[in-house]
């Protein structure tokens, strides 16, 4: 990676190689089966908890380093370049503050802090099994009764609810007025009346757990409502601006380590009587894998970059997650195909790579979202 440290200060490459040096050491050995025992992820999350990830992005007076989103980004890449779904334990933490920081009081954001920096997880919750990509026909409900918000529905798809003391939970006061009637809540996770379901059995990103989250007449404090009665569409839709710029550095980061795997699996194997990389078929396709990789990651770090200028262009970070997000699909496939037989083994890694890779282009608005967001905006000039 020495072609990339000149974009950097001294400070922020020593954070990348500490988390590479821990994702090398502590992820990479631990990660590797398809199922892992939960208590392993406990485990990291512990060591990543301890050494500031987790409440990197936190502003200093509450107990966090007062971090950049491009410095988040790239401990989300180092992070998934160990594996995928750890990274998105960590990243998650950082999604459930943003509402709080941009759109909640300093009582809040302590609420939050006083959580994190004792070691607990946060989750946001906006998805439900049949309001994804329109988040405005969420059905979870709200009503007020005296000095609470009662909340009922079911969210689904949420990433580490399970692990989660908190969540930003969006409802609406009457669904008929859709993205107008959605207001923005903390609730606590041990309310009486939220339960959990269990972990999805997913095809990647299985060391994430994901699950959905029901409200059953859950009392939530009037002074949990974050921002204004029927603001939470714009507020979800801003955190995401917040978050969206670095959406593509947990791809990058997981294709990156395919990408490591094939480059070293072609300097070992032979045919016809030399390594494979000697042969053009095969030395082309590293090569792409390469660019791909790069333009992904300078894409990615300059829409952060600008992000913490204070430009956030929803078109340019909408294009950046799925330029990113395709990137990563594409490495981990060639990267399975360059090790042939063996690639599609989960003897070695690049099988669990290429399944993981695919949730990017799902999760944090599909693919074709973004590219509806990006063509809408390019017709409306």
């Amino acid at each position: 990676m020495r072609d990339v440290r000149y974009l950097l200060t001294p400070e922020q490459e020593d954070l990348r190689m500490m988390v590479r040096d821990f994702a090398n050491k502590e992820i990479i050995p631990k990660t590797a089966p398809i199922d892992v025992d939960p208590a392993v992820m406990d485990d990291l999350f512990d060591k990543a908890f301890k050494m500031g990830l987790t409440t990197f992005t936190l502003p200093e007076e509450v107990g966090g380093a007062g971090g950049s989103i491009f410095e988040n980004a790239l401990i989300k890449e180092e992070l998934a370049r160990g594996d995928a779904g750890f990274s998105g334990n960590i990243a998650v933490c950082y999604m459930a503050t943003v509402p709080v920081k941009v759109f909640g009081t300093k009582e809040q954001l302590k609420w939050i802090a006083d959580r994190l920096t004792g070691g607990e997880r946060g989750c946001f919750a906006l998805t439900e099994p049949n309001a994804g990509s329109d988040a405005s026909s969420l059905t979870t409900r709200y009503t007020r009764e005296g000095e609470y918000f009662v909340l009922n529905g079911r969210k689904g798809f949420i990433t580490g609810a399970e692990k989660a003391s908190f969540a930003v939970v969006f409802a609406s006061k009457d669904l008929s007025l859709r993205a107008k009637g959605i207001s923005a809540f903390l609730v606590d996770m041990k309310s009486p009346g939220v339960s959990i379901s269990g972990h999805e059995d997913k095809m990647g990103y299985r060391t994430s757990p994901t699950n959905d989250i029901v409200f059953e007449d859950v009392k939530v404090p009037l002074a949990n409502l974050i921002g204004e009665e029927g603001k939470g569409f714009k507020i979800a839709m801003s955190s995401l601006g917040y978050t969206r710029p670095s959406s593509g550095a947990g791809s990058i980061g997981n294709a990156q380590y395919a990408f490591e795997c094939a480059v070293e699996y072609s300097k070992v194997r032979k045919t016809f009587g030399k390594p494979i990389c000697k042969n053009q078929g095969v030395s082309f396709m590293l090569a792409d894998m390469y660019s791909r990789l790069e333009a992904a990651r300078q894409m990615t770090w300059y829409v952060c970059r600008c992000a913490d200028a204070g430009i956030r262009d929803g078109r340019l970070a909408s294009a950046a997650k799925y330029f990113a997000s395709d990137a990563g699909m594409k490495v981990c496939e060639d990267a399975v195909q360059v090790l042939g037989g063996y690639g599609y083994s989960r003897e070695y890694p690049v099988e669990k790579r290429f399944r993981d890779a695919k949730l990017y282009q799902i999760f944090e608005g599909t693919n074709q979202i973004q590219r509806m967001i990006v063509g809408n905006d390019l017709i409306a000039e």
